[in-house]
């Protein structure tokens, strides 16, 4: 089909050097001098190659490289892929290139390296400061480790981001506050803050299952209210919540994950990569050559206006007044929203409250099911 062109680029390396007991991510610990890498790695290359050749990468506007540990595969390999990118694209200084590391395969010739080639914003999946709870999700990084991955990054990344996590076994919300201040007094221009959840088929369920962790009957509660805290340090350090899991600076929220949440096509590249494919009347999500999603018209419409509620502009009047044409009970869903305190109007916006980003599979379903 005719398309729009992609503006957002996902690269996934599916490479660490430990799997963490939570993790259910497409991902597996192998040793850094496998083959299997080095392999891996000339595959994307080949492919990046050829969405170059297709014109995938014309339009380009961020990139993300994430997986996995990307920073774990070390300089030789991130360096192949870094170059193979600058060449097959438009890797200017506009363009956001993201990338995520782990605080124990941070080095200074890796900053510098992956600088040097092209990339401008670092994530850093610190997850806490305390090394007990660490210890407890299995991490291989101390919080010292952590700061000094985050000091280092900041030598030459003026963009550096941290993932925290809240509902750790044993965790309580003084000790999540504290990681949350240590992540600002550090100087972090980005925080993104995530709940434990216990997948399926993990060694934490498995641990649960067993007895070894004792989850709390209110553990959802416990992190409905981490959750809601973090506003508390953030907001007088300066940062703006600008979607339901992140807090910025100003001039540093994640541009990729923006493009994400308000319907803008993105190609992917690597394994479990998902490419989404749209123009004005469909819309195709394809995921290792799989076709996984496959929206008509009045579905996209119902798709964009839940994303958007993710992010706290959330939408206008005059979007939902519009989306009435293919879905006429819009309206009526947001009103109910409003009533039951799940989204307020302000500045003829419908914005989620927090209760609704809080309850969010019951914001979202019911704008979703507008059009099943």
């Amino acid at each position: 089909m005719a398309y729009d062109p992609y503006k957002a680029l996902y690269i996934h390396l599916p490479f660490c050097k430990h799997r963490c007991a939570y993790c259910d991510f497409t991902t597996r610990a192998i040793p850094k001098d496998s083959p299997e890498i080095g392999e891996y790695i000339e595959n994307l290359v080949l492919d990046i190659r050829h969405a170059s050749r297709e014109g995938f990468l014309s339009q380009i506007e961020t990139v993300y490289i994430g997986g996995g540990t990307p920073s774990y595969i070390g300089t030789k390999h991130l360096s192949n892929l870094l170059y193979t990118l600058g060449v097959s694209m438009h890797l200017t200084p506009e363009v956001e290139c993201s990338m995520e590391a782990n605080p124990e395969s941070v080095t200074p010739e890796l900053i510098r390296d992956i600088y040097a080639l092209g990339v401008n914003r670092l994530s850093i999946g610190v997850q806490s400061f305390d090394d007990e709870l660490l210890k407890r999700m299995d991490r291989i990084h101390d919080g010292a480790r952590a700061k000094e991955a985050i000091a280092m990054a900041q030598e030459r990344f003026d963009n550096v981001s941290v993932d925290l996590m809240c509902g750790i076994p044993g965790q309580t919300p003084e000790m999540f506050l504290d990681s949350v201040q240590q992540a600002v007094d550090l100087g972090v221009k980005h925080v993104s803050i995530y709940p434990l959840t216990i997948e399926e088929h993990t060694p934490l369920q498995r641990m649960v299952d067993a007895g070894e962790i004792e989850i709390p009957e209110d553990h959802e509660d416990r992190e409905a209210l981490m959750m809601g805290m973090a506003p508390n340090v953030l907001l007088p350090a300066g940062f703006h919540r600008y979607e339901v899991a992140s807090y910025a600076l100003d001039g540093y929220e994640c541009e990729h994950n923006k493009k994400y949440w308000t319907g803008v096509p993105y190609y992917g590249i690597g394994v479990s990569a998902v490419t989404m494919t749209q123009n004005d009347s469909r819309r195709m999500r394809k995921q290792d050559g799989y076709v996984v999603d496959d929206l008509n018209r009045r579905q996209m419409m119902a798709e964009d206006l839940m994303m958007k509620m993710r992010m706290s502009q959330g939408v206008s009047v005059d979007e939902v007044k519009a989306a009435a044409t293919l879905l006429p009970k819009v309206l009526q869903v947001f009103r109910d929203l409003q009533k039951d305190n799940l989204v307020k109007l302000e500045d003829d916006r419908y914005k989620p409250t927090l209760g609704g980003w809080l309850l969010g599979n019951e914001l979202y379903g019911r704008i979703y099911e507008l059009a099943p």
